[in-house]
């Protein structure tokens, strides 16, 4: 969507295929860095519109951990993908960009153009990009290495009211996993959290593993008894990888969860996918334009730029998740910070960028 305003308010042609109806809601820890506000103000999309919870600090727990906490170095604001993603759609609407509702079957690159199969019609293009997200039937018909094994995630979502600082994004943890909790419009809280499916299914339901394994931790604990659920039922999506993904495949440009996917436990998800749809679009308005000669050459500064600016986050991610996934371990890296809590914002910042330079 991002992409869409962007490549439409410089003038070209976009057509944006959603399967989706807006608005809906999506499972997502729906915080995002401010690093993102300079280039979507730009775009005329200052979320501030929507008056999302401002977000300036963060906690974080295991069940026999102190809790620690810390200033955001640049901050966040919390808003729902059901009120963002409909805030951006109406934004590419009115910048002129084509969006059909229909599925996409398939993406063929041949004689240097793209033929997109979709169930009611195909469409011709002179480039694509890719924003399917997590894992898709796409990603099996690009012959994608990730797709080819099982993952073992699975993640859990729901909005809830109830009694949490309008200021704070916390990560509790508990065995298998952690959990993500932070306000969003409206004054509703977002609960989302990641759990390892082996240790779920020993549970009948979702209620009889909250019950049993997260409120192990008391703090996760007191915000589930303090809050009263907003959905008929928490959303799930499951089978969720965090191998490594091309950021090009097929010539397709892969922006957000479809080009790599950094753990939540590190916060800033949306952020990257906001981030790489600047490049990407940046990057295609100059091949458009003669500035870029050859898709190649496209294709090299794209994986180029996605790895300078993504990279090490995505590796930074891998590590502290495999620390805080063995328990005794995690209890010691969080009481070793509560101790030196300098330590605390600069860990945040390897997971996060600088300000989007327009």
């Amino acid at each position: 969507m991002v992409s869409a305003i962007h490549l439409s308010k410089a003038g070209k042609a976009v057509i944006l295929i959603e399967k989706e109806q807006y608005p809906h809601h999506k499972v997502c820890g729906e915080y995002i860095s401010n690093e993102v506000l300079p280039y979507l103000s730009s775009l005329g999309a200052d979320p501030e519109e929507l008056k999302p919870t401002r977000i300036a600090e963060f906690e974080m727990s295991t069940p026999k951990s102190n809790l620690i906490r810390a200033n955001l170095p640049l901050g966040g604001f919390g808003i729902s993908r059901f009120t963002f993603d409909y805030f951006l759609y109406q934004k590419a609407k009115a910048a002129g960009a084509i969006i059909i509702h229909d599925t996409v079957l398939d993406i063929i690159f041949h004689n240097q153009i793209f033929t997109v199969t979709a169930n009611e019609q195909t469409y011709r293009s002179k480039l694509v990009i890719g924003a399917f997200g997590k894992r898709s039937t796409l990603d099996v018909k690009l012959n994608r290495d990730f797709i080819k094994e099982k993952s073992g995630w699975l993640a859990v979502k729901a909005h809830y009211s109830g009694n949490f600082p309008d200021n704070l994004v916390a990560l509790h943890h508990f065995s298998g996993g952690y959990c993500g909790v932070s306000k969003v419009e409206n004054n509703l809280l977002n609960i989302c959290y990641l759990v390892n499916y082996a240790s779920f299914k020993k549970f009948k339901n979702i209620t009889a593993h909250r019950e049993k394994v997260l409120y192990q931790n008391p703090h996760l604990k007191a915000v589930f008894e303090n809050s009263t659920l907003h959905f008929e039922a928490p959303l799930t999506i499951s089978q969720i990888s965090f191998e490594q993904k091309e950021s090009v495949k097929n010539h397709i440009l892969m922006v957000g969860d479809t080009a790599g996917l950094i753990h939540p436990l590190c916060g800033n998800g949306m952020g990257m996918a906001i981030h790489a749809a600047k490049i990407a679009s940046s990057l295609i308005i100059r091949f458009l334009e003669d500035e870029i000669p050859y898709l190649g050459t496209l294709e090299k500064a794209y994986t180029k730029e996605w790895q300078d600016n993504f990279q090490s986050r995505l590796k930074t991610g891998h590590l502290l998740s495999g620390l805080l996934r063995k328990e005794k371990l995690a209890n010691l890296l969080i009481n070793g910070i509560a101790k030196f809590p300098a330590i605390l914002p600069k860990i945040i910042k390897r997971t996060h960028g600088k300000p989007i330079i327009i």
